[in-house]
This record gives C-alpha cells, sequence and structure tokens, in this order.
C-alpha cells in the first residue's frame, strides 16, 4: 500500500501534491495509486516506436501534467525533458528517455503494491 513516507522516498514533493488535493491524503492517495494504470504512458511508447512524434508529444504532455499535478518529481521532470525535445521535434533517440520513464513507473507500482 502507498503511503505519504514511501512516496517521500520515492522523490515526490507530497507536500506540495498534497496542498494540491486540498490536503486530503486519502484523494491525494488514490490519485497517485491511478497513473501505473494511466494510459499515456502506453500511448507515448507506441508513438516513439512508430516515430509519430506529435502523437508521442501529445502522451508526453498530458503525462506532464497529470505527474507535475501529483508533485511526483522524478517523473515529471524526466517527463518534462522528454515533453521539450518532443516539442522542438529534436532528431534523437528517445527510446532510452521513454524507457527510463517507463522504469520509474514500475518503481511506482512496486510501490502502490506494497
Amino acid at each position: 500500500m502507498v503511503t505519504i513516507e514511501k512516496l517521500k522516498e520515492f522523490g515526490a514533493n507530497t507536500e506540495e501534491g498534497l496542498a494540491r488535493c486540498y490536503g486530503s491524503e486519502a484523494l491525494y492517495i488514490k490519485l497517485v495509486n491511478m497513473i501505473p494504470k494511466e494510459g499515456s504512458f502506453d500511448a507515448l511508447e507506441q508513438a516513439v516506436a512508430n516515430q509519430d512524434l506529435d502523437k508521442a508529444f501529445e502522451a508526453a504532455h498530458a503525462l506532464k501534467g497529470v505527474l507535475g499535478n501529483l508533485s511526483l518529481t522524478p517523473m515529471y521532470e524526466k517527463c518534462s525533458e522528454l515533453t521539450e525535445l518532443l516539442r522542438a521535434k529534436k532528431s534523437v533517440d528517445y527510446t532510452p528517455l521513454v524507457e527510463e520513464l517507463l522504469n520509474m513507473r514500475k518503481k511506482l507500482c512496486i510501490i502502490c503494491e506494497e
């Protein structure tokens, strides 16, 4: 079960995330538990695999908003980096960045399942 303490260890700014949830720990935890199932991760991975930078940008930008609102800082920072590269349509291999983000999602999944 995810706890505020585990999220802090993960690197989340829980004070900020809680403030966005009007101080409701139950709401914050509920929203965090929804992140592992967020469909934009799969959409991002698929779009990068298909080299569809427009769809990849849309998915990354959506994730950036969700992760930022919940103050899941490590994931938000990686997603922000990815979003800005995609926005500029830089000619780079996005796969390693997406894999890093997906690995962070796996770590969050483990925290949510403990």
